[in-house]
């Protein structure tokens, strides 16, 4: 059984997604500790074995612009990114937010379509990955 909940102590988000985007994709720690992560809402989601994935929302306005999604390796393939996304976004709809944003890795657009994002814009290339921005209404 796994959990998910809003958390305000970030030490297991800052340590997963330290996991997957530093040490599995090789993202320096400069582009991922940004200083925004005092400005944004953050979300952890846990199973038997502790924390297992994790996302921030930056709020602006009435757009969530949704960051940061990772899952450990060990966790993958089970659906718990799909369900973090979903889970956040009815909350994120009833906090009275309009529309999500996000900038998909463009190995990771299918997975968010899924989830009813359209792709828009070019691609960009985002701490030497390439990112596209997608948008859904809540």
């Amino acid at each position: 059984m796994s959990g998910i909940a809003r958390v305000t102590d970030l030490e297991a988000a800052l340590a997963i997604r330290a996991e997957v985007f530093m040490r599995e994709q090789g993202v320096s720690l400069a582009d991922e500790v940004d200083g925004a992560d005092p400005d944004c809402l953050h979300w952890l989601m846990t199973d038997a074995e502790g924390p297992v994935a994790t996302l921030r929302v930056m709020p602006l306005g009435e757009v969530a612009k949704i960051q940061r999604v990772a899952v450990l390796a060990r966790a993958r393939g089970r659906g718990l990114g799909a369900r973090l996304m979903r889970h956040v976004m009815e909350e994120l709809r009833a906090m009275g937010f309009g529309t999500a944003l996000l900038g998909a890795q463009t190995e990771a657009l299918g997975f968010y379509e899924r989830l009813g994002f359209v792709a828009e814009g070019p691609v960009y290339d985002d701490a030497g990955i390439p990112h596209r921005d997608m948008t859904r209404p809540l």
